[in-house]
Formats: structure tokens, sequence, C-alpha cells
């Protein structure tokens, strides 16, 4: 635990010392990055900084893909879901292997989260001013990540774990042939785990995350959005991304062959002052939590809740609106089918579906030649 503790007080002190040095980062910037993947993780509400130890891991918490065992070999990881009624499409595949030392493990993990068919009307009008539908194109505005992950298990006693890992993510965001930008960050993660007790800290992007924007826009179209009363971005632009902590605690029970696992997480953000259920500048402090039933490790039933935000009435009275989710998963031999149904958490209600699969490539036995 000491180990532990004095892992804790080093990130806040990294955090803290991260925090001084950087004024003019942007908010919200790279928000595509905490939606969250995996279904079973979106069942639960995203609480699962502790407890995850399958391929998502290398997004959640780095430091889960060592509890992966060897046994599994390659293990590989796949999302669908669509948002805002369809128009937003996510989507995640990753894998992850072990080393030839079985505490290790890499990671890779690639996220896509885009908009297509956005038509461009930049070009509707002709020289002489006449409207021309067929110069109608249409273009995508996405954001990719791409994550490699290490893992190891440092120190493993009879009772207890520590698992530490870590992230380096290149971020590339596109926006037609308009504008287009390279981010580059570091996450670190740690997981320790004591008897039915897991504990889990992930510190995303400790070094910060630069995105270095490039705009592109030609001469003609320049003059089109200043005819019609549109600034023109910056040509070269730098968007930053502050850290951001998550913390976690997770508690493992069994009754005959149910097994219950309720998750707490908190995620710190420190970019200002944000709509959350504890709200203050610099740090914003944002819980959730969940709730995984499992029957003799093949039905699993979820339920988690997230995103707590203030809203106002008309006649100015407040009240919090929240993310709820609902998942189901399946584990049919090495394949894991799972299903999360989540609210965006906003005044539309607006659900999502979210599906993800999971599958286990085991190493064959090696056989010994007259046995």
């Amino acid at each position: 635990m000491k180990l532990f503790s004095t892992l804790f007080a080093s990130l806040f002190f990294l955090i803290n010392m991260l925090e001084i040095n950087q004024l003019h980062a942007q908010k919200y910037s790279n928000e595509f990055l905490s939606i969250g993947i995996g279904a079973r993780a979106q069942g639960l509400g995203n609480s699962v900084v502790a407890s995850i130890d399958d391929v998502t891991a290398g997004y959640w918490n780095p430091a889960g893909l060592a509890a992966i065992s060897p046994d599994k070999g390659l293990q590989i990881g796949a999302m669908h879901s669509e948002w805002f009624a369809g128009v937003g499409k996510f989507d995640y595949i990753g894998l992850t292997l072990p080393f030839g030392n079985t505490n290790r493990r890499l990671g890779l993990s690639l996220i896509r989260f885009g908009i297509d068919d956005i038509p461009n009307t930049l070009s509707l009008y002709e020289d002489d001013g006449t409207v021309n539908y067929d110069n109608i194109v249409s273009f995508s505005a996405a954001d990719y990540a791409f994550l490699t992950s290490f893992a190891q298990r440092l120190n493993s006693k009879e009772n207890s774990d520590l698992l530490v890992g870590g992230n380096v993510k290149i971020v590339r965001r596109v926006i037609g042939t308009f504008a287009n930008s390279w981010g580059f960050g570091v996450d670190l993660g740690a997981q320790y785990r004591i008897g039915k007790l897991r504990l889990g800290a992930t510190a995303r992007d400790i070094t910060t995350t630069f995105n270095a924007w490039h705009v592109t826009f030609t001469d003609k179209e320049k003059d089109v959005l200043i005819n019609t009363g549109n600034d023109l971005p910056d040509i070269n632009s730098v968007e930053i991304t502050k850290p951001q902590v998550l913390l976690g605690g997770a508690y493992t029970f069994a009754y005959k062959k149910l097994k219950f696992t309720p998750e707490v997480n908190l995620v710190a953000t420190t970019d200002g002052k944000r709509n959350t259920l504890i709200s203050a500048d610099p740090i914003s402090l944002d819980p959730s939590a969940g709730m995984e039933v499992s029957y003799n490790d093949f039905l699993f039933l979820r339920a988690g809740i997230s995103q707590f935000q203030k809203e106002q009435n008309f006649d100015g009275s407040d009240f919090f609106t929240s993310r709820p989710a609902l998942g189901i998963g399946l584990q049919l031999y090495s394949l894991r089918v799972d299903y999360a149904y989540t609210n965006l958490g906003d005044s539309q209600n607006r659900y999502s579906h979210v599906v993800s699969l999971q599958l286990d490539l085991k190493p064959k036995k090696k056989t010994v030649s007259g046995f």
C-alpha cells in the first residue's frame, strides 16, 4: 500500500507542476477521447479504471493489460457505436499480446470518431452569382487516435499485485481538405489489487497533448467565407490538452455462481470550471458508478451512471441530468460479445447503441514427441 500511495502522490505532484506552466490551454480539447470505448465500459457508466483487465485497458488504464493471462495469447477487440441519432460514428479496434516475459504486455489501439457526408456549399454559387447544386460535394470531419501501450506486473505476492503501464498516443484530426492537425501525448496508469479489492489510477496527457493545426483554404474559399460574414481561422495554431486524473475503486464478491463487481470512479479535470457535479476552477470532479453481475462467467449484466450536469428550467430553477447506461455480455468460448444502451445525458434524451467484440487467439500447446 505504501508503494501505491507514493505512486498516487507522484502523479498528483506531476500534474500540479504541469498546471502551473499551462496558462493558454483550450478547454474540451480532444474531447472525443473522453467518450470511452468498449460496450462493457459504456454499460458500466465508464467506471472501469480499477477493474479493467482486457484489451480495452490500453485506453482506460494501460496497467490493466498486465492483468491479462499469458494463456489468452493475442487478444483482439473491436467496437462500433453511433452518436447523435446516427450522425456521428465512433469506432475502435485494438490488440494486445504478451512478451516472452509473461509479466509484460504490448497493446495497440486505433480510435476514430467522425461525421461523414457533410455537404460543402462553398462552391454553391458560380462566378456570375447563379446557383449550381452540382457543385456541392461532401466531406468528413474525423478525429483519429493511435495508442501504443506497454504494461508490466511489478510486484506479485500471494494476495496482492501491483501493475503499471503507459501510453504514447498520436492524434490526427482532419476537417475535409480545409484543416488538419497532428498531436502527441503520454498517459500513465497503475492498478493495485489486494484480495477482492482493486484500486486504479490513470493520468492522461501528463505531458499535455499538443495539436498543431494547419488550415488549407483556397483563395476562392477564403473569399466566400469573407463575403458571407465568416471569420477566417488562424492558418497555423496549437491546441493544448491539459492533464486529467481518473481514480477508481472496485470490490468483487460472489454468491454461489453469481459474481458482483461494483466500482466507483472519479475524473479530475484541470482545464478550468466545468459543468460537473463538483465544479471549481481550475479542478472539477466528475463521479461515476457501475455494477456488473456475472453468472458462471458466461452471462454478464451491467448498469451504470455518469456525467452529472446541472441544467436550468424555464423558471430559473436548477436540476441535474445524468447519463444512465445498461449493458449485457456473453462469453462464448474465446469470443465475448458485449452490448450497451446509453443516454448521452442531455435534455433531448438521445440514446445510442454500442456493440463490441473481443476474441482470444490462444497459442497452440507444444507437444513433445514420444508422449
